[in-house]
C-alpha cells in the first residue's frame, strides 16, 4: 500500500501545471533574470588598465625604475595595471598627454623622478600612487646599498651596481619567499553569488507547496480524497508518510534542474565541494517540505490561502537574506542578527556562503543543523495537530 500510495502522489504532483510552474519554471526563470542583470557587475568594475607614457631616457634606461614598470605593464600578465607607450622626449610625452591618449607621463630628470598629470582622477592617483610606492623601495634599497659601500670604501665605484644587485637581490628573496599560511579563499570570489544562494533557498522553501498538496490530499475536511482516506481502513501514518516522501522527491527533481541549468547554462560557480553542497540542498528541502506539512497542518483555511501563506514566507525570508538586494543579509545580521538565525531562506544562503568562502567550517555545519532542527520542530507540531484533529462529520 506504501508503494501504491507513492505512485498514486507522485503522478498527482506531477499532474498539477500550477504547481509544477511555481516548483519548476519559475526559479529557472527567476535565475536566468538574475543572469541578465548581475553578469556584467563585477566585469564594469573591473579595473582597467591606466594609459601611460615613459620618456625612455638614458636615465630610465639604465635606472631600477625599468624593470618593475615593464613588470606591471607586461602584456604577458592577466591583469597587468599599465598600458605603457614608450616616448623618446618629453615633448612626445606632452604631446600625448594634451591629446588625453594617456593619464599622464613618467621621466627621470637629474637622476629624480617626475609624473606629469593633467587632472587628479582615478587613473592619475594609480598612477602617482605606484611611482611614489617604487621610489619608497628604490629608497630602502638604496640605504641598504650606503651601507655596504659605508662597511667597504673600496667599493664606492660601483655604487650603481650595488644598488642594482641589492634591489634585485631583495625583490628576488620577496618572490621566492612562501608564507606559512594556507590559502583556503576562492580563486573567483564573486559578491553577487548571493543572489543564486537565495534563488536556491528559495526552491526549497517553495518545496513547502508540494508539501501543503500532498497533505491536503489526506485531510477530509480538504479534499474528496481526504475523506475516503479518513473512512478507509489504511493506515493513516502510511499514506502521510508515502505523500510527504513523493513530496520530498518531486522537489529534489525540480532542484537538481535547477542546479543544472545554472552550471551548465548560466555557469554559475557553487564551488568543488560537491558532496556538501547536496547535503545542505537535502537539508533546505526539508525544511521548505515541513514548512508546507506545518502551514498545512495547524491554518485551518482553503488550499490556496495556505499556498499564499507559504509564498509570502518565502518571499520575505528570501527578502532578508538578500535576494533583493545583495546588502540586506549584512544589515540584518548586523541589527537584528536574531532575524536571519530563525530564518530558513538565511540558514541555506548563509550555509553556501561559508561553503563558497571559507570551506567545510564550523559555520556550514552549523547551518545544517539549524536547518534539521527547524524542519525537526515543525513536523513535530504538524505530528501532534493531526493526531488531535477530528470530524463531527465528514
Amino acid at each position: 500500500m506504501f508503494i501504491h500510495n507513492f505512485k498514486y502522489a507522485f503522478k498527482t504532483l506531477f499532474s498539477n501545471k500550477m504547481l509544477i510552474f511555481w516548483t519548476f519554471a519559475f526559479p529557472i526563470i527567476l535565475g536566468t533574470f538574475f543572469n541578465m542583470a548581475f553578469s556584467n557587475i563585477e566585469n564594469s568594475e573591473k579595473m582597467k588598465p591606466v594609459d601611460i607614457a615613459i620618456v625612455n631616457n638614458h636615465a630610465f634606461e639604465f635606472g631600477l625604475y625599468k624593470e618593475p614598470l615593464e613588470k606591471l605593464g607586461s602584456e604577458k600578465k592577466e591583469e597587468k595595471i599599465f598600458n605603457i607607450k614608450y616616448v623618446d622626449s618629453k615633448k612626445d610625452a606632452k604631446e600625448l598627454l594634451d591629446k588625453n591618449k594617456v593619464s599622464g607621463y613618467f621621466i627621470i630628470i637629474d637622476d629624480k623622478p617626475n609624473v606629469v598629470v593633467n587632472k587628479n582622477g582615478f587613473d592619475e592617483t594609480i598612477f602617482k600612487y605606484v611611482i611614489e610606492e617604487i621610489d619608497s623601495y628604490i629608497k630602502i634599497t638604496s640605504n641598504i646599498g650606503n651601507k655596504k659601500i659605508a662597511e667597504n670604501p673600496n667599493e664606492t665605484g660601483r655604487v650603481n651596481t650595488i644598488y642594482q644587485y641589492v634591489y634585485l637581490d631583495v625583490t628576488k628573496k620577496i618572490s621566492e619567499y612562501k608564507a606559512n599560511i594556507k590559502d583556503v579563499s576562492r580563486g573567483n570570489l564573486s559578491y553577487t553569488m548571493i543572489e543564486f544562494y537565495t534563488l536556491i533557498a528559495m526552491a526549497c522553501l517553495y518545496g513547502g507547496i508540494l508539501g501543503t498538496v500532498s497533505i491536503n490530499n489526506v485531510l477530509a475536511n480538504m479534499s474528496n480524497n481526504g475523506k475516503r482516506v479518513s473512512v478507509s481502513p489504511t493506515s493513516k501514518a502510511k499514506l502521510v508518510l508515502s505523500s510527504t516522501l513523493a513530496s520530498y522527491v518531486v522537489q529534489l527533481i525540480g532542484l537538481l534542474l535547477l542546479f543544472l541549468y545554472t552550471i551548465f547554462v548560466l555557469k554559475v560557480d557553487y564551488g568543488n565541494n560537491l558532496p556538501h553542497v547536496i547535503l545542505l540542498s537535502l537539508a533546505g528541502s526539508l525544511a521548505g517540505l515541513s514548512l508546507g506539512i506545518f502551514v498545512s497542518c495547524v491554518f485551518k483555511t482553503n488550499e490556496n490561502t495556505k499556498t499564499g501563506i507559504i509564498i509570502a514566507f518565502t518571499m520575505l525570508g528570501c527578502f532578508l537574506s538578500g535576494m533583493m538586494g545583495i546588502t540586506m543579509k549584512y544589515i540584518i545580521d548586523k541589527n537584528v542578527p536574531i532575524i536571519n538565525k530563525i530564518n530558513p531562506a538565511s540558514m541555506i544562503t548563509d550555509g553556501f556562503y561559508s561553503l563558497y568562502y571559507y570551506g567545510t567550517s564550523g559555520r556550514f555545519f552549523f547551518n545544517v543543523v539549524s536547518l534539521l532542527i527547524f524542519s525537526l520542530i515543525l513536523i513535530g507540531i504538524s505530528v501532534l495537530s493531526l493526531r488531535r484533529r477530528t470530524y463531527d462529520s465528514i
